[in-house]
């Protein structure tokens, strides 16, 4: 680790064992965490890594007052993490459909005899209004099922909403075990962010009323394992933005440990890897309605938002929160700008960018009063190269962290990225790791 105060990049290499290596490089992504209670209810590719967190608290000799906190909390890695060793913590999330699954594996205490017969009754309910055709018009959802299995998923959604409501306490685990298995049950291929390649087939595709139970049980097995080691802490999430976090006043002053991963400025659509779930529950009809739907309250991160705002360069390059950084985030902006125009797709990496670190500014001014006067904040996070030029997102992070009123920043990496040139639209090395900064 080292420390930077200036625009000029220094680089430490950490050297660890083996092994040891081979797990902090996986500290960035969610693989770890599918064999861990909870956690794997949902894969969540966005995700990072359960363990790691845990060990992070643990170093950080946190008091019972005390709060972690992460403002992008997807699908619950942290605050999951912060429970199981007895420390308080909360969250936001403003991706509406990944805050609810966040919030179903936060309500897993409950008694897993209720859950499996509010589980096995939905499922009798569904067999008994089971229909001999699907009824589904939504072309990818008919692409990604054979007619039997969206029969079958559609009787579990309409069984489950025609009969839990709200006064059901385990009602958000049995439509999590409904969205969880939506995958699994398809025919289609997954890419590795999630996105659905309908015209990609799996050759094992399980049927959704055994999908429903296995994962029942598997919810039921993981409860009663984890009631053996939880203690009690105090856990909150809201459903909220990362750049106004006015309303959570209780614990202003009170956070010591800020963990979380941000979104990357790599032109990953949050929005879309949900696509399939939505229009399954019917919050979206297709992806023309994921900017009104989800993609609006964002972190801008992705070429589809910043064309869908139409934003103007020279508006966002004036706004005061990126100031500290606005001199080099002019110049990379200004050559994306360019090269657009020289691309057959003609992608608005340039506005982008520059929307990318307003909001990232943003959530640095308002993460600071939420944080003690010791308090250690820790963002997973990667560069990026749109049309092969380098955006060094570490160290804008860490120079609009110190303008926004923290004290200092360091860099550690994790592990390099884009290393493997096949396919690749350009050859700029990249990197993945923990952007820690002091109150």
């Amino acid at each position: 680790m080292f420390q930077q105060s200036t625009f000029d990049f220094l680089e430490e290499t950490v050297v660890l064992p083996k092994k040891a290596g081979l797990r902090l490089a996986r500290a960035g992504t969610f693989t770890d965490n599918m064999s861990l209670p909870i956690h794997r209810w949902f894969r969540y590719s966005a995700g990072f890594s359960a363990e790691w967190v845990k060990r992070t608290i643990l170093e950080q000799n946190l008091e019972p007052d005390d709060y972690v906190f992460d403002p992008f909390t997807g699908s619950g890695t942290t605050l999951l993490a912060a429970q199981s060793v007895g420390v308080n913590s909360a969250g936001t999330e403003y991706h509406p459909f990944i805050c609810r699954i966040a919030k179903a594996k936060l309500s897993w205490n409950i008694p897993t005899e209720r859950l499996f017969s509010d589980a096995e009754e939905l499922l009798e309910k569904a067999k008994s209004i089971l229909k001999a055709a699907p009824a589904s018009e939504s072309e990818l959802i008919i692409k990604c099922y054979n007619p039997v299995a969206l029969a079958r998923l559609e009787a579990l959604r309409d069984a489950y909403l025609d009969t839990y409501g709200a006064t059901k306490n385990s009602n958000e685990l049995l439509w999590l075990a409904i969205t969880a298995i939506l995958r699994e049950c398809s025919g289609a291929g997954t890419a590795q962010w999630q996105y659905i390649l309908p015209n990609k087939t799996k050759a094992r595709v399980i049927d959704p009323f055994t999908a429903f139970m296995a994962r029942i049980k598997l919810f039921c097995e993981d409860i009663q394992n984890t009631k053996r080691q939880r203690s009690i802490a105090d856990t909150r999430l809201e459903f909220c933005d990362a750049r106004d976090l006015n309303s959570l006043s209780s614990i202003k002053g009170r956070v010591k440990l800020v963990l979380t991963s941000p979104p990357y400025p790599n032109n990953y659509d949050y929005a879309d890897a949900t696509r399939l779930e939505m229009t399954f529950w019917g919050e979206i009809k297709g992806w023309g309605d994921l900017q009104k739907s989800v993609r609006h309250r964002l972190i801008r991160s992705c070429s589809q938002h910043s064309a869908a705002e139409k934003l103007v360069l020279g508006d966002l390059l004036a706004d005061p929160a990126v100031r500290a950084i606005r001199h080099e985030l002019t110049a990379v902006c200004t050559d994306l700008q360019d090269i657009r125009e020289t691309k057959g797709g003609k992608k608005t990496y340039h506005t982008m960018v520059a929307a990318y670190f307003v909001d990232l500014a943003k959530t640095w001014q308002a993460l600071l009063p939420l944080c003690t006067n010791d308090a250690a904040v820790c963002f997973v996070i990667g560069d990026s190269a749109p049309y092969g030029i380098h955006v060094p997102a570490e160290r804008w992070l860490g120079e609009l962290a110190v303008d926004a009123g923290f004290s200092s920043w360091t860099f550690e990496k994790i592990r390099d990225r884009n290393i493997k040139w096949k396919n690749r639209k350009h050859r700029v090395p990249l990197k993945e790791g923990y952007l820690w900064v002091k109150r």
